[in-house]
């Protein structure tokens, strides 16, 4: 990896990606909306040094850039700004769906040199912005790289280098599609489960008396609206699958309760226990 990398979006995986790379030894320069966010990454030595400005000449000096901004938000920035990376740059970004964002990425790059192979960090958590940004959230965390059938080797290599240095445990290879089919059922709809589970009725008044499973359970509930509503509808379709087989699950838990079925209760707890054993961290 060159040893000089821009990160475009200073939030929380921005910023702890920049935490991460300086404590490695890169030297890493950020754009970003705030200047406060500039400051304070730059008073804690997060980064070397960042702007607020659009500005050619500082942008085209690097040649390995990553971008950690909202899908949409991203494909818009390519569409105005791409003139100003440099022409033989390797671009990637973090963008939590894949298949309604790196398709319209490549064809805006149609032209140019420059090389864009996409990855998907596993880790975060329910706050956000640089100031709770920490390389600790990559620790034993998985890493999945989503490259294009023509993708060169080189291009693909560097990203997997990107997540060994950032401290991720296990790093993968999945097409577009498999990810996004992926995600659907590992994030997006166990964060649809938390909203909903939070949505149901009123519960604030139960504050007093919870328990460690239900803390466990809702702790993504607490959410950014403006990221997780644009991942929701820009993968609706595996989505939408993954919620109404869990609907189909639902119903027959539900049934089993109302029916006393006290054998398809333990046999679904069952099944239950034996598939989560197989998510377990070594």
């Amino acid at each position: 990896m060159n040893k000089k990398i821009l990160i475009i979006g200073l939030g929380l995986i921005g910023g702890s990606y920049a935490e991460a790379l300086t404590n490695k030894g890169y030297e890493v320069y950020a754009i970003t909306r705030s200047q406060d966010s500039i400051d304070y990454a730059k008073e804690k030595g997060i980064i070397k040094d960042g702007t607020i400005e659009l500005n050619k000449d500082f942008i085209s000096s690097f040649e390995f850039v990553i971008f950690s901004l909202y899908p949409t938000v991203f494909i818009d920035w390519i569409k105005k700004n791409k003139s100003l990376l440099n022409d033989n740059a390797l671009i990637t970004d973090v963008s939590g769906v894949k298949e309604s964002v790196i398709y319209d990425i490549k064809e805006e790059l149609k032209g140019t040199h420059i090389e864009y192979v996409s990855h998907h960090p596993m880790a975060g958590r329910e706050v956000y912005g640089v100031k709770n940004a920490t390389k600790e959230i990559f620790n034993g965390a998985n890493f999945i790289v989503t490259p294009f059938e023509d993708s060169s080797e080189e291009a693909v290599n560097t990203i997997k280098e990107l997540g060994e240095v950032l401290g991720f445990k296990k790093i993968s290879v999945l097409d577009p599609k498999t990810h996004d089919e992926m995600i659907a059922y590992l994030s997006q709809l166990t964060h649809a489960i938390a909203v909903g589970l939070m949505c149901g009725n009123d519960n604030t008044h139960l504050k007093d008396y919870t328990g460690d499973s239900f803390r466990d359970l809702t702790r993504i509930a607490s959410i950014n609206e403006d990221m997780w509503s644009e991942l929701f509808l820009m993968n609706k379709e595996a989505l939408l699958k993954e919620m109404d087989m869990f609907n189909k699950a639902m119903k027959e838990l539900r049934d089993a309760i109302e029916n006393d079925d006290i054998e398809k209760l333990k046999e679904m707890m069952r099944t239950s226990t034996l598939r989560r054993s197989y998510f377990k961290k070594d």
